[in-house]
């Protein structure tokens, strides 16, 4: 199994990025949270998992061991598979998933495209004794108090993105970040501001 890569970001994509190890591109699949903290030709080590099927060989990458162990022990849970997975954790960081688990918060897993009201209750039951308690740090994609507009736009220049393509993506995705309620995610945000991206060009 591949735990990490460790290397230069040599392509970042809305949801992947390429690894160069030893002169070779490494693809990973990863979530916007992590994402936002790649930049073009800078050194970076991702956590990974391989996820092998019969056609196919995927790499998923992540910011640490722990984002890598919850996306691993999701998929324990029936139905889950790698992709949904993965979309969970673009949506809560790892100890907002063990928090919405250990208190039974339906509504935090429905708001995961994919996963309806019965699928968010079945997979509490399930998850429950498997997650664990919230480890109590924030991680990747955990809200921000103040300065996601300077964080949001830092991310899509690091994805190649013109200053003027994400000031104007900011501008657009402001909206939804004033009426989350409470403090916005920057990885959510970004995967809103990378949807306008790609519609204007």
């Amino acid at each position: 199994m591949i735990a990490f890569v460790s290397g230069p970001v040599a392509a970042l994509a809305p949801n992947s990025a390429v690894v160069e190890v030893g002169g070779i591109g490494i693809a990973v699949q990863c979530t916007p949270g992590t994402l936002s903290g790649l930049r073009m030709g800078q050194q970076t080590k991702l956590a990974t998992s391989l996820v092998v099927r019969e056609d196919s060989l995927t790499l998923y990458g992540f910011a640490d061991d722990d984002e890598r162990q919850v996306f691993e022990l999701l998929q324990t849970a029936s139905g889950v598979g790698p992709r949904l997975a993965q979309a969970m954790l673009a949506v809560h960081a790892p100890d907002a998933l063990r928090r919405a688990v250990t208190t039974g918060d339906e509504k935090a897993l429905t708001a995961v495209p994919g996963i309806g009201k019965k699928g968010a209750q079945k997979l509490l039951l399930e998850l429950k004794d498997r997650l664990g308690e919230p480890l109590g740090a924030p991680a990747v994609g955990a809200p921000v108090t103040a300065g996601w507009r300077d964080q949001l736009h830092a991310a899509l220049i690091g994805l190649g993105y013109a200053t003027r393509e994400a000031d104007e993506a900011v501008t657009a995705v402001a909206p939804q970040a004033e009426t989350a309620g409470g403090t916005p995610q920057v990885g959510i945000l970004l995967k809103a501001a990378l949807q306008t991206l790609n519609r204007t060009r």
